[in-house]
């Protein structure tokens, strides 16, 4: 996957646009760290693309909660534990 610089993609934003078109992805980096990642798309796949986008984000963040709770040891609650917790927080909440 190409890496390009915010001042490459000021400074040579044509070379760029011509480069995603040929690659598909390009990683955007500010000061050599990665920033973004540009993914070409076009109208007509415009939608699905970012579904999919979204899609991949929202498994990345369960994962990243699954990874949580694994550490926290709260993967081990039993189901009555899990059940009292959900009875503990709706409780708080009507106060």
């Amino acid at each position: 996957m190409k890496f390009v610089s915010v001042r490459e993609l000021r400074g040579k934003s044509a070379e760029v646009w011509r480069e995603l078109a040929r690659e598909g992805e390009l990683v955007l980096t500010s000061n050599g760290k990665p920033i973004a990642i540009v993914s070409a798309t076009d109208e007509a796949h415009f939608e699905q693309s970012l579904q999919e986008l979204r899609q991949a984000r929202a498994l990345r963040a369960v994962k990243q909660l699954q990874e949580q709770a694994t550490q926290a040891g709260r993967d081990q609650l039993s189901a009555a534990a899990i059940e009292q917790e959900i009875t503990a927080v709706r409780k708080d909440r009507r106060r």
